[in-house]
């Protein structure tokens, strides 16, 4: 089954394409454009004849002037002003014979007659022997077809329609406009304006440079930019998904790139970010298989123990050994439920606090109030230990850290448990408030016996319990908890024994300050 082009191909082709597309609208636009520009020019041009052959119209019928060679030359004479700004205007009659040419003319300012070295004559039929000083007319140099002009209006549709022609004469261009003129409502003749118009193939032209200098800019940009977007951002996007692909698929051969790690923008924080999670995700499948392995070793020992004493229990008829192997096994019972309780709610810890936000907490107040609820118990308990917090050493600076404080309530709840177990009578548990660097630190300090590892750190393993005596009323995942949440909280915690010859055990804790 064939999925859509758009559905699968890369970034880099559907940009391409885009602009492709966008290219393409905007040169059949441009294409349009330019094919406008040219008419619209000549158009405007013409206008500004019609301006011309309307004033000339409405001064011959307003001046009644006969149509005739005379009459006509006369009038460009006299109203030379009107046409001082064209380059030639012709009159002629319905034959298309010439009556009049201003090119034939001298119409200076100064001079009212015609030039006495100058003879009018016909554009088509030439006479001979005609001196016009060395003057040729524009029509005669440029080989124009004046009359074949005159056939083609006079066949219009409308004869009241004016005519107008663009065209490229050897080298220039002009803009010819032809109108009918009229007497009484009577066609009388034609009036042929032209111009020298290269400056609209100029206009044209320049144009066609900008809108191709201009194309050809942002083909440029973009072809620099596609490389660069596939360069810097698609190849390590492609990059990523195969990493990401390999690690779905569960290949050996995972090839994290780093150097992307060390790109300081949204790509090198994608990857780092990506491979952190990758790792993080293998440590917790560790973690787990670790956990379950050793959570199941840990159930069959009280299983094996339990299993042996039913046994027993079953052909055994001394009271007092039936009590025993009774105990055995209640204890037993009793180490499983602990084990799959703690076990549950190191898993549902774990859950809350990936799900949890993380906000600004005074760690002064939650210790304060962790021991608060402790001493009460205590006393309520019997129990001859007091616990104390010193903060005197803060100087009145709050400790505030970035945390979930039902997490931080837990923490110091689970390693004050811990030295309330070991502690005597008639002692006291000590909890240090301070400032270390960065860091905020707790330290706990208590009057026990202290440790007897020789490897104290194994303390914080999981299942560990060096207290054989209170068999099954721990599990041993009281330490390995604390430490798990301590470091989800970016911080470390570290046990040892009192210095010297003072007895005790004690825990530092160390978090990072939140400012």
């Amino acid at each position: 089954m064939k999925s859509n082009f758009f559905g699968t191909s890369s970034i880099l082709k559907k940009f391409l394409i885009f602009n492709f597309i966008v290219f393409l609208v905007l040169g059949v636009f441009t294409f349009l454009y330019l094919n406008a520009i040219k008419p619209n020019l000549i158009k405007n041009r013409s206008n500004q004849h019609s301006v011309i052959i309307n004033n000339t119209s409405d001064h011959i019928n307003r001046l009644s002037i006969e149509f005739t060679k005379e009459g006509v030359t006369k009038f460009l004479l006299k109203e030379r002003y009107l046409f001082h700004n064209l380059d030639r205007v012709q009159l002629y009659d319905l034959n298309y014979n010439l009556l009049a040419d201003t090119d034939t003319l001298d119409l200076a300012q100064d001079i009212f007659v015609v030039s006495k070295d100058v003879q009018e004559t016909s554009i088509d039929k030439p006479e001979e022997n005609i001196n016009i000083d060395e003057k040729v007319t524009t029509f005669q140099k440029e080989n124009f077809n004046t009359e074949s002009y005159l056939k083609k209006y006079s066949e219009q549709k409308k004869i009241g329609d004016q005519l107008v022609i663009g065209e490229a004469i050897n080298n220039n261009f002009y803009v010819i406009t032809i109108n009918s003129i009229k007497l009484n409502n009577e066609n009388k003749g034609y009036i042929v304006v032209s111009e020298i118009a290269n400056d609209i193939l100029i206009a044209v032209d320049e144009r066609k440079n900008f809108i191709l200098r201009t194309v050809l800019s942002v083909a440029i940009v973009i072809l620099i930019f596609s490389v660069f977007l596939n360069k810097y951002i698609l190849k390590p996007i492609r990059a990523l998904v195969l990493y990401t692909k390999a690690i779905k698929e569960k290949d050996e051969k995972i090839n994290k790139d780093e150097k992307y790690f060390l790109r300081k923008d949204e790509v090198g924080q994608l990857s780092r970010s990506l491979s952190e999670m990758t790792e993080n995700l293998y440590k917790r499948i560790d973690i787990a298989e670790t956990f379950s392995s050793d959570l199941a070793h840990e159930i069959r020992n009280p299983l094996t123990s339990l299993k042996g004493a039913s046994e027993v229990l079953e052909n055994t008829s001394d009271g007092d050994k039936r009590k025993k192997l009774i105990k055995v096994i209640s204890h037993d019972v009793e180490r499983i439920e602990r084990l799959i309780t703690d076990y549950s709610q190191m898993l549902k810890d774990e859950a809350s606090l990936s799900r949890a936000k993380m906000m600004k907490i005074n760690l002064t107040k939650v210790v304060d109030s962790v021991v608060e609820d402790f001493n009460s118990d205590l006393v309520n308990l019997n129990r001859n230990i007091k616990i104390f917090v010193n903060n005197s050493n803060l100087n009145g600076s709050k400790l505030n850290v970035l945390g979930v404080e039902s997490k931080l309530e837990q923490i110091i709840a689970n390693l004050l448990d811990n030295s309330i177990s070991f502690s005597p009578s008639n002692s006291k548990i000590l909890v240090n408030c301070n400032i270390k660097k960065n860091d905020a630190q707790l330290i706990i300090e208590d009057e026990g016996p202290g440790f007897n590892e020789k490897n104290i750190d194994q303390i914080f393993n999981r299942f560990y319990s060096n207290r054989p005596e209170k068999f099954g009323e721990h599990s041993g995942l009281g330490l390995n908890i604390v430490k798990n949440i301590i470091e989800l909280h970016g911080g470390s915690i570290i046990a040892s024994n009192q210095p010297g010859n003072k007895k005790g055990a004690k825990i530092e804790v160390l978090l990072p300050i939140y400012k």
